[in-house]
């Protein structure tokens, strides 16, 4: 970039030169010589006049006469109609400006002047743009060098910057250059890092958290779900049994993809993009029998359609994760409903109990607090779940409850 900037810089002085002091030039050395010329004109006008008035008085005109008219480094020649011409001065040689003019009587007065005064002169114009030239050439490069210091080194601190977030290490470097531009860039990249290092520590606190608290306990429960199974001899019991096995697989299926190694490429990647209608109707569709039994009743409601980017386990296991809290803590109708509003997709799960007590509310997603007899870990979970996997999970109306998943949309929405 540096040499890219020195040399437009260069280009442009040197066409700026070019353009204006070629132009100048030409200009001054036209007006020093048509300066010369009127001068040496002039010369011959007062001379003619002089030589008319000298005819007129009847006086002699001869060489020694024209002497007393004649300047330094000059030729004076007087043509008299008639009577030949008269000279006087040295001879002019080399190259030469003349000026004439006509008398009174006719007379021709021719006034010759060495050119190289005048010569001189545009020589002297002609090195003082060839100066301004080379003056004007340095402060172009000078600048450009200067510019390109300027830029350059900002720019490989943002790469950089840009590389170190690559490569897993989300710091904020909180460098400024006094440029608006880069320093634009430079606070998005700062901004992105602070996102980054709160998405890594989502993950690491998810991960840790699955690891102690899930594994374990999802192989026993899947292996009682499994005996159940085996031995119940009534359909209903083998119904529900084999509901909640699958639900417990699907849960170890989402605690197997957080921990494993590609995991975290994958959320590197593309996301993927999940039918909002089809997470809903599956846990419709599980959750029935359950609702059934209760007394209670499960809906789908809102807009349908819906399209977000996330992780189709992931958000399977966030929705069960509130509608079990429903069930649990709620009471009433359950409803499942997707709507679009500002700039995101956002999944509903709302019931008509008596909702979540005021000293609840600020600490209803931290980590084993639970307002009765529950260790707290499922909403808790179930926000690290969702916000490792780019979304957020809010309690967005107490009484009734209305829990609200923020999806980022589908291009297409």
């Amino acid at each position: 970039m540096r040499k890219r900037l020195l040399v437009s810089t260069v280009v442009v002085a040197v066409v700026s030169v070019i353009l204006l002091g070629v132009p100048l030039g030409v200009v001054a050395t036209r007006l020093i010589r048509d300066e010369a010329q009127k001068r040496l004109n002039r010369e011959a006008i007062q001379i003619a006049d002089d030589v008319g008035q000298l005819r007129a008085e009847h006086q002699p005109l001869t060489a020694a006469t024209l002497m007393a008219y004649t300047a330094r480094d000059r030729e004076l020649v007087v043509s008299l109609p008639g009577e030949g011409s008269l000279s006087a001065g040295e001879p002019i040689h080399g190259s030469i400006v003349k000026g004439t003019a006509t008398g009174r009587f006719g007379d021709v007065v021719t006034v010759y002047a060495s050119d190289r005064e005048t010569t001189n002169q545009m020589a002297t114009v002609w090195l003082v743009v060839a100066g301004l030239a080379i003056v004007a050439l340095g402060a172009g490069v000078g600048l450009a060098v200067f510019q390109g210091r300027r830029l350059g080194r900002p720019l490989e601190d943002l790469a950089e910057t840009a590389e170190r977030l690559g490569s897993g290490d989300p710091t904020p470097r909180n460098r400024r250059y006094g440029v608006p531009e880069i320093d634009r860039v430079a606070q998005v990249l700062d901004d992105s890092a602070e996102r980054i290092g709160q998405l890594l520590r989502a993950e690491r606190a998810l991960a840790a958290n699955a690891s102690h608290q899930l594994r374990t306990p999802l192989t026993a429960l899947s292996m009682r779900l499994e005996e159940i199974v085996a031995i119940a001899s009534q359909p209903d019991v083998r119904v529900e049994a084999s509901a909640a096995l699958a639900a417990a697989e699907r849960l170890g299926s989402v605690v197997d993809a957080l921990l494993a190694e590609h995991a975290r490429s994958a959320r590197t990647s593309m996301p993927e993009i999940v039918d909002v209608d089809d997470i809903l109707e599956q846990q419709l569709v599980e959750w029935q029998p359950a609702f059934r039994r209760l007394g209670r009743d499960i809906s789908i409601g809102g807009r349908r359609g819906l399209k977000a980017s996330a992780n189709p386990a992931i958000l399977a296991q966030v929705v069960a994760t509130l509608i079990d809290n429903s069930v649990i803590h709620g009471g009433g109708a359950v409803c499942l409903s997707a709507r679009h509003a500002a700039g995101h997709v956002v999944l509903e799960v709302s019931d008509a109990g008596h909702g979540v007590p005021d000293v609840v509310v600020p600490h209803i997603f931290e980590r084993s607090f639970s307002g009765s007899s529950s260790t707290g870990l499922g909403l808790s979970l179930a926000r690290d779940l969702i916000e490792a996997d780019g979304g957020r999970l809010e309690l967005t109306q107490p009484r009734p409850p209305v829990f609200a998943i923020f999806l980022l949309p589908d291009s297409e929405v």
